[in-house]
């Protein structure tokens, strides 16, 4: 008997809507795969890059490129970088979506067939979606995945540590601090914990325990941390004043004066999140100050700033709470990736 096929949903900001044009609304949306789908997927705010099993495609608003003899991408909103076995060369946006990927690269780096390790990584170090586009690392950290954040980097030790360094404002390393790092720093409340998975949003970070755990840190002025927010208490007791608002308890007015110290506006040490039912985690992605979670149970659990539908529940309100997409599980989809962009959640389910 076949396996069920697997198919890439999303919710929240479109290209079309990156692109001005009337979009498809919040989600979910089925992307359109040929006869071998979508296997793997790289979004970036205005144009996503997937892998359609006969090469790379690169897709935004009314457009689509294939990207031939490549392997990997790394989109950002100023360049793409993409990865082949025997090099990494980065192009301009423009020239990307062009299809103009003969003209002069703006990086270049030949690489050797082995070890081969999936993009940022880079044998001696890693490379970014912007200049200077290549970073090495020290010769002593072994990295088996590494994530990059709008300012900052979280790599994926050998043994299941976590390093991190780049900007620390908002908390996002996990040092206790709100200090840059320049060289990679071990975690050191999470030593002793080995870690499955790392992810990295704009300003928060996230990893997944071996055993299933899940823990967040860094800014969490949108909920982005699944903890309470101040700035979402403030928002919901307005629509609620105005009538506006859902029908969630939230404190009053009165409340947020005397309760500030419930609220968690930067978590600057890792925080243990336990989800309803105390459910293992399988894996976490992070979008600009959103956050969402697969449990090993096939579910997907969201939170954060919810502006454009990118919480995958129906509508576009922000929660500091973990919610279960109710929409996935009603058609008895099981959640297998998670993948968020800056704006959007892209979820690839098996369908029953």
């Amino acid at each position: 008997m076949a396996a069920a096929p697997c198919v890439w949903l999303a919710f929240g900001f479109s290209l079309e809507e990156a692109a001005g044009e009337p979009g498809p609304g919040p989600g979910p949306w089925r992307l359109e795969a040929g006869p071998e789908g979508i296997s793997r997927l790289w979004p970036a705010w205005s144009y996503v890059v997937v892998d359609t099993g006969a090469g790379l495609e690169v897709r935004s608003a009314g457009l689509r490129r294939r990207l031939p003899g490549w392997a990997e991408a790394l989109p950002s909103e100023t360049h793409l970088v993409l990865r082949s076995p025997a090099a990494a060369r980065a192009w301009r946006r423009e020239a990307a979506l062009s299809g103009a990927l003969r003209d002069e690269p703006a990086w270049s780096r030949e690489l050797p067939p082995e070890p081969r390790q999936p993009l940022p990584l880079l044998p001696g170090g890693f490379a970014t979606p912007r200049p200077p586009f290549f970073t090495a690392l020290p010769a002593g950290l072994r990295a088996r995945r590494l994530v990059l954040g709008t300012e900052h980097a979280l790599a994926l030790g050998a043994a299941g540590e976590v390093f991190t360094w780049g900007g620390g404002r908002h908390g996002q390393l996990g040092h206790g601090l709100l200090e840059s790092e320049l060289q990679p720093r071990l975690v050191e409340a999470l030593a002793g914990v080995p870690m499955q998975a790392v992810a990295a949003g704009g300003w928060h970070s996230a990893s997944v325990s071996e055993a299933g755990d899940l823990y967040v840190w860094g800014w969490n002025e949108s909920g982005q941390l699944a903890l309470p927010s101040k700035a979402l208490a403030e928002e919901r007791a307005q629509d609620e004043g105005t009538g506006a608002g859902s029908t969630k308890r939230t404190p009053c007015r009165e409340q947020l004066t005397t309760e500030d110290a419930a609220f968690i506006s930067i978590q600057a040490f890792p925080a243990l999140l336990d989800l309803p039912q105390e459910l293992e985690v399988s894996a976490v992605s992070c979008g600009s100050r959103h956050t969402a979670a697969v449990t090993r149970g096939g579910e997907l659990y969201t939170w954060g700033w919810g502006k454009y539908g990118q919480l995958g529940h129906g509508d576009n309100i922000s929660s500091d709470q973990a919610r279960r997409v109710e929409h996935l599980v009603a058609k008895g989809l099981r959640v297998e990736e998670v993948v968020c962009g800056p704006w959007t959640t892209y979820v690839r389910v098996r369908e029953p």
